[in-house]
């Protein structure tokens, strides 16, 4: 049971990097994308969230860092 709780927490981590990457990515060929920038601003939130920390013990501010600078 815990394996698939595991599984889940860390498909859930990777799947909002995944989508902040592609945010990124979007920003940085479309400054002014108000989806991108709302897309961005969501996953940072639930990067710093409690429910975050439930599922990784990965630093966020660290995280978020090294996908801003993977992309700049």
């Amino acid at each position: 049971m815990d394996r698939n709780y595991e599984d889940l927490a860390n498909a859930i981590v990777v799947q909002a990097v995944k989508d902040y990457r592609e945010a990124l990515n979007k920003l940085k060929k479309e400054p002014r994308s108000i989806g991108a920038k709302v897309t961005k601003l969501e996953i940072e939130i639930f990067f710093r969230s409690s429910w975050y920390r439930e599922l990784t013990t990965l630093d966020p501010e660290m995280l978020i860092e090294k996908l801003k600078e993977e992309i700049a």
